[in-house]
């Protein structure tokens, strides 16, 4: 066969796959609510990242149209909307669905848990997408895994914190199962949304709080009001987010859609970590002109709070069976990971000590 017939049959062959792909497709006009406010770096912006993507990809025929928090569901109840397919998508933090799933958590943050590429290891190749879309099941949700940041920062506080005697009868906003060990350590916790966060630090109503990496932090003024941030973020190692599609919308997809749309959120899930990764350095470089001190969490603290996190999964574990599966599921998982991980990677104070 001649060359320029080689090229017009491959160039045909390319056309026909694509006709076949657009015609095994769905055209989608979906309405999705994003759970947190789109002008939040590594944190809001990632899911109109993966619809601009989706329609690139799709030519056109996948198209999101975005709702800010609260224009078209609160973000606390998103997950009811879908089940009860008053919306067909939306995108989440599945912590906020603690009170009507408790192993919902576990999919989102967990103290002292997982570093995010040790979780979508989990997700992806250690059995946690299968679990998560069997307990999401239940209540006709399909979770997809479609964003990923690194830890957050333990908090903005008003004043020093030294010990765990300085944790006792502190009004602080703090989410998911961190919540409920600074609970433990005697706090008065409350969780309000991240709009609300500012005017409550600022009137006083808070004396401290934690909701995500300094970034965002930033972006919503803590740093006016709270001039001492914790680190390291020992209560939510990693903050997976996922895009959740009724079930049985879902199910009647066209398995070329159920694919794309799969495909676009595992990128959403690189590009969301490697942003996040990318902004916080400079960020932080920033606290000193700010008048923010940066401050590490005392070893002792830190023992101390892992103690209590304990208490706190034993707990749920012994209440919740789907809880007790996905924390042994995680837990096993982590282990196995430490053969790897404990022979491959430098130390982390290696460079210090060449010095």
């Amino acid at each position: 066969m001649k060359r320029s017939n080689v090229k017009t049959v491959l160039a045909l062959t390319a056309l026909a796959l694509a006709a076949g792909a657009a015609q095994a497709s769905d055209k989608l006009r979906w309405k999705v609510p994003n759970a947190f406010p789109s002008h939040l770096p590594a944190l809001g912006d990632n899911v109109q990242l993966v619809a601009d993507m989706l329609k690139e990809a799709s030519g056109g025929e996948i198209q999101f149209k975005i709702f800010e928090p609260g224009n078209l569901v609160p973000p606390l109840e998103l997950s009811d909307a879908v089940r009860d397919k008053t919306i067909d998508a939306g995108y989440t933090w599945t912590g906020y669905d603690a009170g009507k799933i408790p192993a919902a958590p576990l999919f989102s943050a967990r103290p002292f848990g997982m570093e995010p590429w040790e979780y979508t290891a989990w997700w992806y190749e250690g059995g946690g997408k299968q679990l998560a879309e069997e307990i999401y099941g239940k209540r006709k949700v399909h979770p997809i895994l479609c964003g990923i940041t690194g830890p957050e920062t333990a908090g903005w506080f008003r004043k020093e914190i030294k010990s765990m005697d300085d944790l006792k009868g502190l009004k602080i906003r703090f989410a998911g199962l961190g919540g409920e060990v600074m609970q433990k350590a005697g706090a008065s916790v409350t969780l309000i949304p991240g709009s609300e966060i500012f005017q409550a630090l600022e009137k006083g109503a808070i004396d401290a709080t934690e909701f995500a990496m300094p970034a965002v932090d930033q972006a919503l003024g803590f740093d006016k009001v709270a001039k001492h941030n914790y680190f390291p973020g020992w209560h939510q190692t990693y903050t997976a987010f996922h895009f959740i599609v009724n079930k049985d919308v879902w199910d009647k997809l066209q398995p070329a859609t159920r694919m794309l749309l799969d495909t676009a959120c595992t990128a959403g899930v690189l590009r969301n970590l490697s942003k996040g990764e990318a902004i916080q350095a400079e960020v932080i470089r920033g606290f000193q002109a700010r008048g923010v001190s940066s401050r590490t969490v005392p070893e002792p603290m830190l023992r101390e709070l892992k103690k209590l996190s304990d208490a706190v999964m034993a707990e749920q574990a012994a209440k919740d069976a789907d809880f007790k599966r996905v924390y042994e599921s995680q837990e096993a998982f982590a282990q196995s990971y430490q053969t790897w991980k404990g022979l491959a990677y430098l130390p982390r104070n290696f460079d210090s000590a060449a010095k």
